[in-house]
This record gives structure tokens, C-alpha cells and sequence, in this order.
């Protein structure tokens, strides 16, 4: 393991860490963020190379957080400030090598229960699906037509690491649904209009939850022949919920059910 300390924010290397914030310059360079120590366990102990490690002179060791990284670097905890998320400094930010997340790379189980995204903007709400994911025991996480990508550092964060240790993926919405229709995975569409709640919905057979963002609902790929609609019923004045609220209600339906 290599180790240097960087005192200066114009040091070439920190300022193409502070980049891959940005999508365009991940996807680039296939490298990514993630700021926390639970997030970067969860990235080691799902697999991913753990390139480099930025600290301050008080951070836990790398042995602490499972790996040994190629590159140690110190900062000053301002400095490591702008590389972490928001006002959650935990004294570490990692830099790993990314991987390509694809549909045809996912194994599904004897009987699936995925959740797909569509069009869901807001890198925090589709981490936070993660976590009802990873918990209800979901197969896979898939984002369809999403803008986003999989490595944006606030979803990693939102999702507690649980991005690393959920299979997903990210499509187009024809290819997510074409993909499901081939596996004989039921697709139920969530949507304010439709004739059964997800009570009355059987969840116990191969079954994908399709939410979409709550500015603009669901892309027309979801409608029409071998889609099913489900909705959860609102008593108050709102029409919508956030996507992982609407995930975790589904989610637990079905596990209920299965059970």
C-alpha cells in the first residue's frame, strides 16, 4: 500500500476525486465514490477493487474497514469535507472501480420479487428503495429510463451500502420489460387509478413492482397488455407517496403473503 498526505485542494489528484461527483466524469473513468465507513465495507465485502482511501490523521485503519486500499491518502478534515456527503463526515471516502450493472449479468431465484424504478429522478429516494429492498429480501432493484446511475454517491449513501449487496440494474424501460415478459415475471404497475389495492393483489407468484417519480408517474411503457395496475389507498388529500414508501408497502404485502 502506497501512502501520501495532500495539504493543497488544487493537488491534481483530489480534484479528480471531487469530480467523479459528477456522473458524466464516472461513467468516463469507470470509478465512483462512497463516503462512510458501513458503505465502504459493504463495497469491499461485495467485491469491488478499493482503489483509494481518503483519511484524516484520526480515521479508522484499512484493516478496520476490511481491505487494504492501493493508495492511502491523509487530509485535512476540511478538505475531506468536500469529498464527503453533506454534513455526514464519518473520516473516510473511498474511490473504488466501478462495474457494469446489466440485466443480462442477473441470476433470479425459483420465484422473484423485484422492484423496478422508472423515470424516479432523486438519487436519495432510489437508495432509500435499496434499503426496503434489502430488507423485504427483494431479488433486484432495477432502473428503468433513470437518469441517474447506480454509483452517484448520495444514492450509495442513501442506501446504507445496500446498493453493493442487492443485485440490480439499469435498462431501458422496453428492454427492462421485455426482459421481465421472458422470465415470466408478473408486472404490477403502481398507479392512483387502478381497480385493486395491494391487499387484493396475489403477490406469491414471480411478481415485479413498478413505481414511477412522483412528478411524473410512470413512461408509457408501462401500460397496456401483460401489465397489471395496483394501488395503495390514500385517505388524505395527497395522490402519490415517495417511491421507497410505495416499495416498502408492496414489498412487505408480498412477503406477507409468501409467507
Amino acid at each position: 500500500m502506497q501512502s501520501l498526505s495532500i495539504t493543497s485542494a488544487a493537488n491534481p489528484r483530489f480534484r479528480a476525486a471531487v469530480r467523479l461527483r459528477q456522473g458524466r466524469v464516472r461513467r468516463r473513468e469507470g470509478r465512483f465514490l462512497v463516503d462512510g465507513r458501513r458503505e465502504i465495507s459493504r463495497a469491499i465485502a461485495a467485491g469491488y477493487e478499493l482503489l483509494e482511501l481518503y483519511v484524516t490523521t484520526d480515521s479508522p485503519s484499512a484493516e478496520s474497514l476490511g481491505a487494504i486500499p492501493q493508495l492511502w491518502i491523509e487530509l485535512p478534515p476540511s478538505m475531506l469535507d468536500q469529498l464527503a456527503y453533506g454534513d455526514r463526515n464519518e473520516g473516510a471516502v473511498a474511490v473504488f472501480a466501478a462495474r457494469h450493472r446489466t440485466l443480462d449479468q442477473l441470476r433470479l431465484p425459483e420465484n422473484p420479487l423485484l422492484v423496478v424504478l422508472d423515470r424516479v429522478e432523486k438519487p436519495g429516494n432510489i437508495g432509500a428503495v435499496f434499503r426496503s429492498a434489502d430488507a423485504a429480501g427483494a431479488s433486484a432493484v432495477l432502473l428503468s429510463d433513470c437518469a441517474g446511475d447506480l454509483f452517484n454517491p448520495n444514492l450509495i449513501r442513501a442506501s446504507l451500502g445496500t446498493a453493493f449487496t442487492t443485485p440490480a440494474a439499469q435498462a431501458t424501460a422496453a428492454e427492462v420489460r421485455h426482459w421481465l415478459h421472458a422470465r415470466g415475471v408478473r408486472m404490477l404497475a403502481t398507479r392512483v387509478d387502478a381497480p385493486a389495492t395491494l391487499w387484493e393483489t396475489d403477490w406469491r407468484a414471480p411478481a415485479a413492482i413498478v413505481i414511477g417519480s412522483e412528478a411524473e408517474g410512470l413512461g408509457p411503457e408501462w401500460a397496456g397488455e401483460g401489465i397489471s395496475g395496483v394501488r395503495i389507498p390514500m385517505a388524505g388529500v395527497a395522490d402519490s407517496l415517495n417511491a421507497s414508501v410505495t416499495a416498502a408497502l408492496c414489498l412487505f404485502e408480498a412477503t406477507r403473503q409468501r409467507n
